[in-house]
């Protein structure tokens, strides 16, 4: 059995999808897991993941490694549910642009999509989501996350839109992942999207000097429609916001004012 087999044993054992991670890094990773087991094929392991259960729960914890967290600080979650998207879709419709930027492995953009599903249909959900690390957009799509990753969510959600996979992984739905977009991104150098109505960006710009995080406050704010809304994390207030051109909406939230 050659890679491309050991590709479509996986699928049927596990229902993930090997072709959405990188190629080269996925394959040199998977090969050296087999190697520390002394398997001389893809054909062996392939059989040793359906016989042998503790062969495969390691294989798929091997592929929720490194995971952020969906709901973060769940209050600021609340926020966004019960206010700020029903004064957006009051504002905009309900075909809202929504830019979720350094979006690391996807738990963001994919519990944007959750929250908006509960008040529109899946089609007119479109979620651009960025990241400057190619490994973490590759497991993104990628879609698959560990029992921690998915504590926080609310369990509808996870009744509604994930496929439990072993005893600790989870993988979220296709009709999920179609919502969102994802592309490499450079925060301090490439274009920014244009007329959002919100950007998501937190946790990421605590990491940056204060001079970058004006800089990107503003260019927010020129990607952001006339009252659009940027949420950011919670180490991440913005002082003097007016200076910038926002209204602090409520803690998190800030919306452009002109």
């Amino acid at each position: 059995m050659d890679w491309t087999g050991f590709k479509k044993e996986v699928f049927k054992l596990t229902t993930i999808d090997l072709d959405a991670y990188k190629e080269k890094q996925m394959k040199r990773r998977i090969d050296s897991l087999i190697a520390k087991h002394s398997v001389s094929s893809y054909d062996e392991y392939s059989k040793k993941l359906s016989s042998d259960k503790k062969y495969f729960e390691e294989f798929v914890n091997f592929l929720t490694i490194n995971v952020s967290e969906f709901y973060r600080n769940p209050p600021q979650w609340k926020v966004l549910e019960e206010e700020m998207l029903p004064e957006l879709m009051k504002k905009f419709g309900n075909r809202l642009k929504i830019w979720s930027a350094a979006c690391s492995t996807g738990d963001e953009p994919y519990t944007l999509v959750m929250v908006l599903a509960d008040y529109v249909p899946m089609a007119n959900i479109k979620i651009i989501a960025t990241d400057i690390d190619s490994v973490v957009l590759s497991k993104a799509q990628a879609g698959l996350y560990n029992k921690k990753s998915v504590a926080g969510l609310p369990q509808k959600y996870i009744d509604k839109y994930f496929t439990k996979i072993g005893d600790s992984s989870y993988k979220i739905s296709d009709e999920v992942k179609k919502c969102v977009e994802f592309k490499k991104h450079d925060l301090l150098k490439d274009p920014y999207p244009k007329d959002c109505h919100m950007i998501v960006c937190r946790n990421v710009l605590i990491y940056f000097t204060d001079e970058c995080k004006n800089e990107i406050f503003k260019k927010f704010n020129q990607s952001l429609v006339k009252e659009g809304i940027l949420f950011v994390g919670s180490t991440e207030q913005m002082m003097q916001c007016k200076t910038l051109n926002y209204d602090s909406k409520r803690s998190f939230f800030y919306q452009k004012i002109q």
